[in-house]
């Protein structure tokens, strides 16, 4: 009897060993490492993945729908190729850019980072529901690092991250800095879609601690529509458009728009534009340089040749390697 009792308890101790040393103890069933989980959460994707593909990717759940242009029904067996075929105000749509950008926040979620945020709370959204479909992705820099944020165009018709949002994020984290890239409400003009700007910086100054970034110096930046929202954030500030109280940005980084307005005083500002550009003339954001440098605005602009509209990142064109020079610019400023 004694011994079938000492046998009992060695056998409890034996089998209760792994478990001491096992870093998953603790783990119901359910909530351990499924097999294949993980490396569906890291699978990358590619010019020959769909946009179902993106829908369904782990990395992407409860947001995926924000991640591509607007919300209408897709169809999901188009791969991202085409995905120019989405975004007809843009040109030199290159596919290698926009999967970058989707496959660096794939590793981030992969390695435990947060990547999406809501701007808004649960009874905002509810009390308007168009804003269901906004909220930022967070490209995280060094910590503690100044912050960007960045508003793609789309001519308020749609939102171009994927061109001109995720892969400026990417550029622009290689010199270390944090960068956000906004989803606003889009159909409503740009004054709804600036108050969602509004809205995500003052989210990022009240969240900067949780996030590790710096507010001082930080800069806004935008592509055509997204470029006008941009401005007016730098001539009218963060409370004209129903945000918080705050400093203007150090900087403005705009990118082929016709944008006239301005305040008497201008935050520094970048502008780059494609000499073929139909959509937003050079001529057109030629006449607000000249205003803002007759204010006294410290600008720089460059006029590309040969690109048109929404070149993007400018990947293999002549406008390639303009990111790295706004972010000079805005280093120059803060």
């Amino acid at each position: 009897m004694k011994e079938r009792i000492v046998n009992s308890l060695k056998t409890i101790l034996l089998a209760s060993l792994p478990v001491l040393f096992d870093p998953s103890a603790g783990r119901t069933e359910a909530t351990m490492p499924q097999p294949g989980a993980e490396r569906a959460e890291r699978r990358h994707l590619a010019a020959t993945s769909t946009v179902g593909d993106i829908l369904r990717h782990p990395a992407f759940s409860g947001h995926a729908r924000r991640v591509l242009p607007d919300e209408r029904g897709y169809d999901e067996r188009m791969s991202l190729s085409r995905i120019s075929s989405l975004l007809p105000y843009h040109s030199g749509v290159d596919t290698g850019t926009v999967v970058g950008g989707l496959n660096r926040m794939i590793d981030d979620v992969a390695d435990g980072r947060q990547v999406f945020y809501d701007i808004y709370s649960d009874q905002e959204k509810l009390a308007d529901r168009s804003k269901e479909n906004t909220g930022l992705f967070f490209f995280r820099g060094k910590p503690g690092a100044p912050f960007a944020i960045v508003s793609p165009g789309g001519g308020f018709a749609y939102v171009g991250s994927v061109h001109e949002g995720f892969p400026y994020a990417v550029e622009i984290n290689r010199e270390g800095y944090n960068v956000f890239v906004l989803k606003y409400r889009v159909g409503q003009a740009g004054r709804i879609a600036t108050e969602d700007l509004a809205a995500a910086i003052s989210f990022v100054f009240e969240s900067s601690r949780s996030l590790d970034v710096a507010t001082d110096g930080y800069s806004v930046w935008g592509s055509s529509a997204g470029a006008r929202m941009a401005a007016s954030i730098g001539s009218h500030g963060v409370a004209r458009f129903g945000g918080d109280d705050l400093p203007k940005p150090a900087a403005v980084i705009m990118a082929y728009t016709a944008h006239s307005d301005h305040s008497d005083r201008e935050p520094p500002t970048f502008a780059v534009v494609g000499s073929e550009d139909g959509i937003a003339t050079p001529a057109s954001m030629e006449s607000r340089i000249e205003e803002l440098r007759r204010i006294g605005t410290p600008v720089e602009y460059r006029r590309v040749p040969s690109v048109g509209h929404g070149f993007g990142t400018g990947a293999g064109t002549n406008a390639e390697g303009w990111i790295a020079e706004a972010v000079r610019f805005w280093e120059r400023s803060r």
